[in-house]
Formats: structure tokens, sequence, C-alpha cells
């Protein structure tokens, strides 16, 4: 199977499928999409998208970048949620020599774990729910938000932690892209050092910090955002494979 799906306009769109379980299963491939700005689809891409047969899609952007940059089209008939999971704006302005770029972006995504509760909740409610997929995941870039998000559901899914990391990481192919596009759009602007990275330290960091607070982050999931042990159940049972073998 495909895990990097190539658009025009899209650079980050990717299956999340194929991933080991401590069970013995596997992630179901072409169940969960996690990708970039869908506002971009146009054209061929359009194309590429609607064979993918995509049901829902969960943007994660605020209500002001989805006006700014778009949303997937309309005409494409999604069941389409607008979630943001970002509390809180990022201080961008640290340029000081030895920033700790991992450390700074895990400290961002602890955050998001503790703001939008109630939007992380309904996004795992709809991921959970067989009928709704195939579902992608997107926010601007589709590195940290969708990766907190994205994060969540292979944890719950009984994805190992170096996977999740793994996966996470593999945003990392699509830095240069995302720098040579802010550079053009942002002529003689200074860069923050952390743009476009995805160190795997930063979800090693989070998954650790979880763990720390929650003892797991099926305990955060539960205890701290309300996500029933049913919707679990659910997301299990079709997100997974009934066996390696089975595929």
């Amino acid at each position: 199977m495909i895990r990097h799906i190539e658009f025009t306009n899209l650079c980050n769109f990717r299956d999340v499928g194929g991933y080991a379980a401590k069970d013995g299963r596997t992630v179901r491939w072409q169940r969960l999409y996690r990708a970039d700005s869908l506002g971009w689809l146009a054209g061929d891409d359009l194309t590429t998208f609607r064979a993918l047969r995509v049901r829902s899609v969960i943007d994660l952007r605020h209500p002001y970048e989805v006006d700014k940059a778009g949303r997937v089209p309309e005409s494409e008939g999604q069941h389409y949620q607008n979630l943001p999971i970002e509390g809180r704006r990022w201080n961008t302005d640290v340029r000081k020599e030895g920033l700790d770029v991992a450390r700074y972006l895990a400290d961002r995504y602890l955050e998001m774990t503790e703001d939008r509760i109630e939007n992380l909740r309904a996004a795992l409610e709809t991921i959970a729910g067989a009928g709704n997929a195939p579902v992608v995941v997107h926010c601007a870039a589709g590195k940290d938000r969708t990766g907190v998000l994205t994060a969540l559901v292979l944890s719950l899914a009984g994805v190992s932690d170096d996977d999740i990391v793994a996966d996470y990481a593999l945003t990392g192919l699509a830095t240069e892209r995302f720098v040579a596009d802010w550079t053009r759009r942002h002529p003689g602007a200074a860069l923050w050092p952390g743009f476009g990275l995805a160190p795997a330290q930063a979800m090693r960091f989070l998954l650790d910090d979880l763990c720390a607070r929650h003892g797991s982050v099926e305990g955060y999931v539960t205890q701290e955002i309300g996500l029933s042990a049913d919707a679990i159940a659910e997301l299990r049972e079709h997100l997974l494979t009934g066996s390696i073998a089975e595929g």
C-alpha cells in the first residue's frame, strides 16, 4: 500500500495505515489520512482526492485560517467539521541561539491537550465511528495539530510509541518545501528556527509527558477528554485488521 499520496498543491498527505498494534493486529489502510490544508485542492488534485472516497474531513485550523486559506470544497460533499484544538497562540519570536526546538514544540503540543478538550473529543468520536471512514484529519501543514490528534488515535489503537514518533517525523520529508513556500510568500522576513520541522524527540516528549501526568495516553483520553470506553472499542474494531495476516 502507498503511505505518501502525491498531490500537486499538497505536500504532506499520507495514509496512517500499516502500523502494528500491540495485540497483533495492524492499522487498516485507507481508513484514516492526515494532511496539510485541503483548501489547496483543485484540478487534478481533486481527481486524486475523489479516488480516496473520503467521507469525513476534520479541519483543526482556526476559523480565521479557514476564511483566509479555504476549506475542502463543499462540492465534494464530505461531512465537514471545523474543530480547532489550539487554544493558545504560539510565541514564535524565539530566536535565541541553542533553542531546543523539540522541547518547545512538545510544550505547545501539551498545551493543545489542555485547551480545546471538547473539540478533541468530537474529533476522536468522529474517527471512532466506523460509518465516518475514510476520514482525513488536517490543519495547515499537517504537522503540529494534526500530529497531536493522530498520535492520540494511534496510541488508542495500540500502536507503539516508536511507530507513533516515526509517523510524526515523516513530516520532515516536506520541510524543505514548507520553507521554500514560506520564503517565497515572505521575502526577506526572518524565519523562526522551528518552522516546518518535525523532530522525532518532540513527539517522544509529548507521549512521555502525557504518561507522566495521566499514567498513559488512554488514561488522558478517558479521564481528561472524556472519550467513552465504547468509542475506544469501536475505534479499535474498525481501524484494526482482524490479524496481521489479514492486511
